[in-house]
């Protein structure tokens, strides 16, 4: 009852200092705040964001000020509100995307610096700019397709990043419906004349997978899946607009209740349907560069219809569908002296590149000079997972070395190498390291760290540990 009420004077103060404002649709303004309340509070978030959430413009746009917040409602609520106000003025009076993410004062880095101090800041932004794409038809052309491009090319990866996936496909289908009109319409009518025609096929092949999975009393839940329209655009462009070669334009989804279920569910389906070779993908046993698990397969019917499955288990869906947000429901943090200086503990080993990014957050707020083409690099490009022979997984850049392995688990270890082994075989340390590689750092009792070796590094946590170690023996 206490938590309610806190939540129902949030609302309360922030209705009272809205009154009078509106949005260009005409709608009271409140009905913003609110509906990005609900978004953060429909994805599991902890009871400090929602309140943020329904106060985070309350700071720029009215007369409450953050001390205001502070004493209501803590000093977590207030850093948070604080955080997404940073954020929006960052963005403010950048008018050409061109600029937006290379240069040094780009949004990027203002995003950067913003929520190197909460990762919280983030989820309150990409819940706020979802609302304001659900609601974009209200703007003038201009300004739609200026906020879709940027929803387009920051927003929505950053959604990925996090494995937010139904975020991600939601904003990126409303963003490219402002920027590609009439692509978005060709592709979305395709769509649905395909799943028109195969939809009593799918109903049959339902009742199929039901009836056989009943039989090994299996115990699942099962829907379809349809391609999103910004997907296939994708997708088609990989595959030079070839059809043919698009075999997922709807899946059916399978959630059983544990991994043992999911391979016993994949041999059901392959006793039934012929797999397709090539077509099986194993995101459990080696999950996605962004944490994304489940198994994939793509199988052809008695009557040659093409399907692909996806099976995986209720907490993967969880994580599919919320990803960080997810994290947060199932591992509700607890307001440490850690967490409030921005350091977030037991991050799922893929989200590991948040750390890094608030490490990095931390030395532009002390005012040392960082090089933003390697934070947009950071950010957004793709992740490897390698092993240690104990199983740990390790998230590195594509690109990444032995050397970078060994930093990354310890500068102790960095210091000593001696060889390295991937996948059991002595290997070079210039090789550069493979997703689901395993790889064996050897190490001697004497300390080999050398100058030469920042040629057979990738990262720039490598380099600057070697770095200080190398200062440490002059």
């Amino acid at each position: 009852m206490k938590q309610k009420k806190r939540i129902e004077d949030a609302i309360a103060l922030a209705t009272k200092a809205h009154e009078g404002q509106f949005r260009k649709s005409g709608d009271p303004y409140i009905t913003h705040p609110l509906a990005v309340m609900k978004i953060v509070e429909d994805w599991g978030m902890d009871e400090d964001t929602i309140i943020a959430a329904v106060l985070h413009d309350t700071i720029e746009d009215t007369s409450i000020t953050l001390q205001d917040i502070k004493d209501q409602f803590g000093e977590q609520v207030a850093f948070l509100v604080d955080g997404v106000t940073k954020l929006g003025s960052a963005r403010s009076g950048m008018r050409d995307l061109d600029t937006y993410l290379p240069q040094t004062k780009s949004n990027l880095l203002r995003l950067l610096v913003a929520t190197g101090a909460d990762i919280r800041v983030l989820i309150i932004k990409l819940a706020d700019r979802l609302h304001n794409l659900r609601t974009l038809s209200a703007l003038p052309p201009d300004k739609q397709k200026k906020i879709a491009k940027e929803s387009l090319e920051v927003f929505a990866p950053l959604a990925d990043r996090l494995n937010m996936g139904r975020l991600r496909v939601e904003m990126a289908d409303i963003a490219f419906s402002y920027v590609d009109p009439k692509r978005y319409e060709e592709l979305r009518n395709l769509i649905e004349e395909y799943n028109a025609s195969a939809e009593k096929t799918m109903q049959k092949i339902r009742k199929e997978v039901s009836e056989a999975l009943g039989r090994e009393k299996i115990k699942f839940q099962m829907s379809g899946r349809v391609k999103s329209v910004y997907s296939l655009h994708r997708k088609l462009a990989k595959h030079n607009q070839n059809m043919g070669e698009i075999y997922d334009l709807t899946a059916l989804r399978i959630i059983v209740n544990d991994i043992t279920d999911c391979y016993l569910a994949l041999g059901v389906i392959h006793s039934l349907y012929m797999p397709m070779s090539g077509r099986i993908k194993d995101y459990i046993a080696m999950p996605k560069q962004n944490g994304y698990q489940s198994i994939h397969t793509t199988v052809i019917t008695k009557d040659k219809r093409i399907v692909e499955f996806q099976i995986r288990t209720k907490e993967m869906h969880e994580y599919a569908e919320r990803g960080l947000a997810a994290s947060f429901y199932y591992n509700e943090q607890k307001l440490t002296e850690n967490y409030k200086t921005g350091k977030i503990q037991h991050l799922p080993t893929n989200l590991l590149w948040i750390t890094e990014l608030q490490d990095t957050a931390a030395k532009l707020r002390a005012g040392k000079k960082v090089d933003i083409k390697k934070l947009r690099l950071n950010l957004f490009a793709d992740k490897i997972f390698v092993y240690t022979p104990k199983g740990d997984i390790i998230d590195l850049p594509k690109g990444s070395l032995p050397l970078d392995f060994a930093y990354r688990l310890h500068s102790e270890i960095g210091e000593h190498v001696i060889g390295v082994k991937i996948n059991g075989k002595i290997s070079n340390l210039n090789t550069k390291l493979k997703h689901g590689d395993v790889v064996e750092i050897m190490t001697s009792k004497n300390k080999t760290a050398k100058a030469s070796w920042f040629d057979k590094i990738f990262t720039t946590h490598a380099k600057q540990k070697l770095r200080a170690q190398l200062n440490n023996e002059k």
